[in-house]
């Protein structure tokens, strides 16, 4: 979750009538606005473990955000209903993974753990012949590779890296720089934006906890299950508005000073933004056109420009001036 400092830029109370806190809406609510971190198992696709989610749910739709081989395991969050709209800031998140790496050849512990340094920061990947993107070459940028442990030719790694890395090719690369070949043997994702291993759930935890519910009308497993759909955002920094400028962003506004209350502090031009509610709800997302110190500055004219609206459209009142 972003820790950023929030910055005041003005005062007012929320209107209890209009809206909901994310951690005090109904299991209903969570069910057509909600997300749930999965953890994938071994096999299927993260395709067919979004349709078997939708299924064991009764959900018209869910979506996962950033794929996984068929045969890596871990973290994928997959959104249902509403809160597939926001699914995009996962697809464009950072990612880390653990995985194992299996040389052709022996390699000397000494050198391995030097030549692998060489591919930390911006690398350049021409993606798998078997990949669902055009075969091009594309930069990435690998935020660490750090190797855990080496038996024999098993090498155990942790990876942090941008979103649309490929880790087979990672490895791959790796293996042919050092002359010796290398493969991917086995790979697990422990983190994608804010989603990390602590909360995941698996598929049958889940069909447990959705039946618990719909047996005994106990909603404790179910709401531990499922998560607000304002967790897609923890990662992106934030901005808080007045209830009389929520009607407007709903219908597509752009995002004006006057609405604003509070900022983080860590505002850049061109950041990704989650606007939000006094009661911590998402709104939309939008595309800062000004620096926190800019904002803090000015009294008038336009903050960010709408990328996505998140809240459905009849949450608040639409009270601006026709």
């Amino acid at each position: 979750m972003s820790n950023n400092q929030l910055l005041i830029k003005g005062y007012a109370q929320t209107n209890p009538s209009w809206g909901k806190e994310p951690g005090k809406r109904s299991v209903e609510e969570f069910l057509s606005t909600g997300v749930i971190n999965l953890d994938k198992p071994d096999g299927p696709t993260s395709h067919q473990v979004s349709a078997w989610v939708k299924k064991i749910l009764g959900v018209s739709k869910a979506g996962h955000g950033g794929t996984l081989d068929p045969h890596a395991t871990g973290v994928l969050p997959i959104a249902l209903e509403n809160a597939t709209r926001g699914l995009m800031v996962l697809n464009k998140a950072p990612k880390e993974y653990v995985g194992v790496m299996h040389l052709h050849k022996p390699v000397e512990p000494d050198k391995l753990v030097k030549e692998s340094k060489l591919f930390e920061g911006q690398i350049t990947q021409l993606p798998p012949v078997r990949s669902a993107v055009k075969r091009r070459k594309r930069k990435r940028r690998i935020y660490f590779f750090k190797l855990l442990e080496i038996k024999d030719r098993d090498v155990l790694f942790r990876v942090r890296c941008e979103a649309g890395t490929y880790i087979r090719k990672l490895c791959f690369d790796l293996g042919e720089h050092l002359g010796a070949g290398a493969h991917l043997k086995e790979l697990r994702r422990t983190k994608t934006g804010d989603f990390t291993e602590e909360s995941l759930t698996t598929l049958h935890q889940l069909q447990d906890a959705y039946t618990f519910w719909k047996e005994n009308e106990e909603d404790s497993y179910l709401r531990k299950a499922i998560q607000p759909v304002e967790r897609l955002f923890d990662h992106l920094p934030s901005v808080i508005v007045r209830d009389s400028a929520v009607g407007a962003l709903c219908h597509g506004a752009n995002l004006a000073l006057p609405g604003i209350l509070q900022i983080d502090k860590s505002i850049k031009i061109g950041d990704l933004l989650v606007i939000k509610t006094l009661k911590t709800e998402a709104v939309a997302l939008a595309k800062s056109l000004l620096s926190a110190k800019n904002i803090m500055e000015k009294e008038k004219g336009i903050v960010a420009e709408l990328e996505r609206v998140i809240m459905p459209i009849s949450t608040y009142p639409s009270l601006w001036k026709k």
